[in-house]
């Protein structure tokens, strides 16, 4: 798209994605970052991976944190998150992104939970790391589900099979939530958000963003463009995803993704999509 760049603006920046045919509810991620600054975004599905080199700033559920080099990152689904450098040279990083049901399914444990974000072992991350790069690696579909159940079996003592936050009575903001994910498409409105809550549109915007640190248009677009990454994965037409998640067109949809994810609709598409 004219006037849009294709990946990040500093040419050190790169990030690569692999959605293995094989491991249906997996993505696999590669990047190293240097200038770039992830605005909240967010993944329903579960996030691990280390820090190969380097440091990075995040900020999840309202704590700020620096990972460095060998520590291992665990963020659950649906919670919104940034990313950026915490050292000149920047920091190079993978990821895997695994889907809740997938994960139940795979493990037979359901109502995984990681109470950690971070953790800064080496002697927990590096195992991890070399996993992680054989199953992007890998060139059989043997070999990927091996690799994947190690990878489970390493990361299955730091997480608990239950979530404080969904036992019990749900948040007055939980409805608010579901409702930005259902309407995506459609026109949003602050008082109909607010009235969802019970409260004035003044009083809801100071509750919401100190209970998500994040306004409702930040979390709106992050469920917004995560939807897109689903529907370009699945070969979508960007000019059709765009009007699908809301996006008034396909150049407002190459700007917003490009922006929250550091990669190109088309880029990202021809990385992931196997017909």
């Amino acid at each position: 798209m004219e006037g849009v760049p294709a990946v990040f603006p500093c040419e050190k920046d790169r990030a690569q994605f692999q959605q293995p045919a094989s491991l249906p509810g997996v993505e696999l991620y590669q990047a190293h970052i240097s200038r770039y600054a992830f605005e909240p975004h967010t993944h329903e599905a579960f996030g691990i991976g280390t820090i190969e080199a380097g440091a990075q700033h995040f900020r999840y559920r309202g704590t700020r944190y620096t990972a460095p080099v060998n520590s291992l990152i665990t963020m659950n689904p649906d919670e919104l998150h940034t990313g950026e450098s915490a050292c000149d040279e920047g920091w190079r990083y993978q990821m895997i992104y695994i889907q809740p049901q997938r994960m139940d399914e795979l493990t037979g444990d359901r109502d995984w939970w990681f109470n950690e974000a971070l953790l800064t072992d080496p002697r927990v991350a590096q195992p991890l790391s070399r996993t992680l790069a054989a199953l992007w690696q890998a060139e059989s579909d043997l070999a990927r589900h091996s690799l994947l159940a190690e990878l489970l079996l390493q990361i299955r003592p730091l997480a608990r099979m239950a979530s404080p936050g969904r036992a019990g009575t749900g948040h007055r903001f939980d409805q608010v939530r579901d409702y930005l994910r259902a309407n995506l498409a459609g026109p949003v409105r602050l008082d109909e958000l607010a009235a969802l809550a019970s409260l004035s549109p003044w009083h809801f915007l100071r509750a919401f963003r100190q209970h998500y640190h994040v306004t409702p248009h930040q979390m709106l677009m992050a469920f917004r463009l995560y939807e897109a990454k689903q529907r370009l994965a699945r070969g979508e037409p960007a000019a059709s995803v765009a009007a699908a998640v809301g996006l008034t067109d396909q150049a407002h949809l190459t700007r917003a993704f490009a922006s929250r994810y550091g990669i190109t609709p088309g880029r990202y598409q021809k990385q992931v999509f196997q017909p």
